[in-house]
């Protein structure tokens, strides 16, 4: 899971996790914190390797007390086809991502985004910037995993 607070702004190629590739955004990611007071903050790399990449925002000194959620999970549920008329030519194929935003380790809020990929576009994103962001780079490492 990562850290509410977290907006990533590009790879981390050398962090210190054994398996990059399970991180909650699909690998390791370098950005800044969106925290009240910590605004566009660089964190360092220990706290980017422990704290957003892989925690919970009680974990992080920066995170407000009072807050609507600890950490983000994102899962693909499956693709699948729509808007398949005359042909299956004209089938688009559509990512589904499940999105859980979770509080004292329960899901308190939860969304499915869809990602069209033969128009490389979100048909439905996450209402909050920095969520939307995260699974824009969750996307990113699931379809270079699975070479779409």
């Amino acid at each position: 899971m990562a850290c509410p607070y977290f907006m990533p702004v590009e790879k981390l190629e050398n962090g210190a996790w054994p398996h990059p590739s399970r991180l909650p955004l699909g690998g390791g990611w370098r950005g800044h914190c969106t925290a009240p007071g910590h605004e566009r903050e660089d964190p360092t790399q220990d706290i980017l390797e422990t704290c957003c990449n892989l925690g919970y925002a009680d974990r992080c000194s920066w995170a407000p007390r009072d807050r609507s959620w600890d950490a983000v999970r994102f899962a693909v549920i499956a693709p699948r086809e729509a808007n398949r008329t005359s042909s299956p030519d004209n089938a688009a194929a559509l990512l589904r991502i499940h999105c859980v935003c979770q509080q004292d380790h329960r899901p308190r809020e939860h969304a499915e985004l869809e990602f069209d990929l033969a128009r490389s576009a979100w048909v439905r994103g996450h209402s909050d910037s920095r969520i939307h962001k995260m699974a824009e780079c969750f996307l990113e490492s699931y379809m270079k995993k699975k070479e779409l």
